[in-house]
């Protein structure tokens, strides 16, 4: 199983955001995940999911703004699984716990941690694509948003007001299609690692 960690980044010194973001992946996630999101030690979000490719959303969607120091831990977790994350246990959450206070000293501040040799290369990957996505734009997450979305390039070009060609460009410079194609490919790689690990999905 996948746990994700996530801690919120000068907490201290920022608004509280993790009782509106555990509300917002629980919302959007909810389906796909094994528990309720639940809120940790004041400033901290966690989750658990089989599913690789809602890991992957999310990391993306927590680590946009640079708020979140997050930490992914693969790994077999006790079960039956109690009825509050808090309550449960397992290596999973022993990794994301590792990978989470990793995370806070890295740059982009993502962490992966499984009992297997590929956790590092893995890792590596996400890092790129995160620092890919730090170079964007505001004009390309206007594209990005609504591309995933479902919109297409002509209603976008339609809506901003400009021609198609400059969504076009605005799409390459911002890598948007690059990373739309990485990110099947990165979950498959999380979902390799999670079983390597001994997880069943």
């Amino acid at each position: 199983m996948i746990v994700v960690t996530a801690d919120q980044v000068s907490s201290r010194t920022q608004a509280d955001l993790a009782g509106a973001e555990r509300d917002r992946i629980q919302r959007a996630h909810g389906e796909r995940l094994l528990l309720p999101v639940a809120r940790n030690a004041g400033d901290e979000i966690q989750l658990i999911t089989r599913d690789a490719r809602t890991v992957v959303e999310v990391v993306f969607e927590l680590t946009r703004n640079g708020a979140w120091s997050v930490g992914i831990g693969c790994g077999d977790v006790r079960e039956p699984l109690p009825a509050d994350i808090r309550e449960a246990s397992g290596d999973a959450f022993f990794a994301a716990r590792d990978a989470v206070e990793r995370a806070k000293k890295s740059s982009p501040r993502l962490a992966i941690e499984a009992a297997h040799d590929d956790a590092e290369h893995v890792e590596a990957l996400f890092k790129l694509a995160l620092l890919l996505r730090e170079r964007r734009s505001d004009q390309g997450w206007e594209v990005y948003d609504r591309i995933v979305a479902g919109a297409m390039q002509t209603e976008i070009a339609d809506e901003l007001g400009v021609s198609a060609p400059a969504i076009s460009s605005r799409m390459k410079s911002a890598n948007i299609r690059a990373e739309l194609d990485a990110v099947p490919a990165l979950a498959r790689l999380l979902e390799n690692l999670d079983s390597s690990t001994g997880a069943r999905a």
